[in-house]
């Protein structure tokens, strides 16, 4: 199946997301192997050159590993991974808290309302969902 890509950005830099996001929810464990980029852009249902353009972007920032021999790899950096993985969760965090004040949340509301989520879902686990 295809992955859904947005129209308005670049399709590389939502595939570097989008393998990123992999990489650090575990999908892609560390040291694993990749897919060939023509596995990946069959996928994706994307041109072979823009997956490869991802590529080369995640060996610069160091999370995948070109082996000639071997293929990529996903980095066995540890540290590395849960960086990049904070590094998201941060991201999230601002887009997050800038939509609840253009919403007219104070950070108290903020607060509480992130509060019920948490305990909502704390009651829903010990459920079994």
């Amino acid at each position: 199946m295809a992955w859904e890509l947005d129209a308005d950005r670049p399709i590389y830099a939502q595939l570097v997301e989008r393998i990123r996001m992999q990489i650090v929810s575990g999908y892609y464990q560390p040291g694993g192997k990749l897919p060939s980029v023509r596995e990946l852009a069959a996928t994706a249902a994307v041109n072979p050159n823009t997956m490869q353009k991802a590529f080369v972007e995640l060996e610069r920032t160091g999370l995948i590993i070109t082996q000639r021999t071997n293929g990529r790899n996903v980095t066995e950096d540890e540290e590395l991974i849960a960086g990049v993985k904070q590094g998201m969760a941060r991201e999230h965090m601002e887009v997050f808290f800038s939509k609840m004040k253009e919403l007219g949340f104070t950070k108290e509301e903020i607060r509480a309302l992130v509060d019920g989520e948490i305990m909502q879902n704390v009651q829903e686990e010990g459920k079994g969902l």
